[in-house]
């Protein structure tokens, strides 16, 4: 398979995680790689580091309109960006709140050039209005050659309300590649408790405050070490609640790349009580059991039966009692450990997004020479 051609990406925002993937993604790329991105609203805290070293970044001029769900995005200098880069293929989230992404599917079009949605799938299309969702929806998708999701549950939502399956490309979401040393070796009786491990941002959708009700809730045999790795808005009042209810939880601020690494080998259970987390694949690249609330389907390409558990979201007596569960048999823990590092090994990694990406690049192209 020849390398793709100039390729163009239009984000919302570029945090720092998505750099190293990007920066793969453009050593596959003959054309090279820019990203079309802009800043995150302050309250996010979306830490954008130093941004991707190989593939370039043309800073957007994000307008933020409005909160929550009628959130809206305008991203200034579209046009002047897609004039000078002259993408041969595009690749757009599939977002219909970003309000400038129609300027560069007409710009696309105009000079007949594949274009590429990426998104989480088609949540809510079986809520009320059903029926007015689905087909507004059809309509939002039908502007794609193809379409990129992170998960096989956003690939049935896609198609079922009418995308062609063939069309549509799983590339589970990613931060770590596939590792190239065995997992850590951690002792079945190391004779100390258990260390529990959270990495992320300390906002509230993390759900933090549950974690440490239920560490206080475990009998005291259980109860187990707690590191919680991160910052944000919640992090006095996750420290005052954890002085009252849990005392033995340290908080070690936010930490990047080699940073974590000995963080994640001296813990024995990694769990994400709230929404979101890359931090779950980078666990597992660890050789970590995960657990984690269900949340947008990504998760449930990563925990499986044999390397964690998914918990109904915000139910303290649910992870409450998976933790007791965990805790309680450490030689179960290993196992699933090795299970999580064989998914990441052999399935989940960075290297494994990437192709699924070139795939869906060249199934646009009809040759490897795109119309310019």
């Amino acid at each position: 398979m020849n390398p793709p051609p100039r390729l163009g990406v239009i984000q919302r925002v570029l945090p720092a995680y998505r750099a190293v993937f990007f920066d793969a993604l453009a050593e596959r790329c003959r054309g090279g790689l820019q990203i079309f991105a802009g800043q995150a609203r302050p309250q996010e805290m979306v830490e954008e580091g130093r941004g991707p070293q190989v593939a370039e970044w043309f800073r957007a001029r994000n307008v933020h309109l409005f909160n929550g769900t009628a959130y809206l995005c305008w991203q200034s200098g579209l046009l002047r960006w897609l004039n000078t880069w002259q993408p041969q293929v595009l690749i757009v989230e599939a977002n219909p709140r970003y309000l400038s992404s129609p300027l560069a599917v007409r710009w696309m079009r105009a000079r007949r050039r594949p274009l590429i949605g990426w998104g989480l799938g088609a949540q809510g299309a079986g809520s009320r209005f059903a029926g007015l969702r689905r087909a507004w929806r059809r309509v939002f998708l039908a502007q794609f050659d193809a379409l990129i999701t992170y998960s096989t549950q956003g690939a049935l939502e896609y198609a079922a309300i009418g995308f062609p399956r063939e069309r549509i490309f799983v590339a589970p979401n990613a931060a770590a590649p596939r590792p190239a040393a065995p997992p850590p070796e951690r002792p079945v009786n190391r004779g100390t408790p258990p260390t529990v491990l959270f990495v992320g941002r300390l906002q509230e959708r993390k759900r933090v405050d549950l974690l440490l009700r239920a560490c206080a809730a475990l009998p005291p045999g259980l109860q187990p070490a707690l590191t919680i790795v991160g910052d944000g808005p919640a992090r006095p009042d996750l420290q005052a609640l954890a002085d009252q209810v849990y005392p033995r939880a340290v908080f070690t601020g936010s930490l990047h790349g080699a940073e974590l690494q000995p963080y994640f080998a001296a813990a024995d259970l990694f769990v994400l009580p709230g929404t979101g987390g890359l931090a779950v694949q980078q666990a597992m690249a660890a050789g970590l059991p995960v657990m984690a609330a269900e949340a947008d389907g990504t998760q449930a390409d990563l925990i499986r039966p044999q390397n964690g558990w998914q918990l109904p979201p915000g139910d303290l007596e649910a992870l409450t009692a998976s933790l007791r569960e965990a805790l309680s048999d450490v030689p179960r823990l290993r196992r699933m450990g090795q299970a999580s590092y064989e998914i990441v090994r052999d399935e989940i990694n960075l290297e494994r997004m990437v192709d699924i990406f070139i795939q869906a690049v060249h199934s646009v192209t009809e040759s490897n020479e795109c119309t310019s």
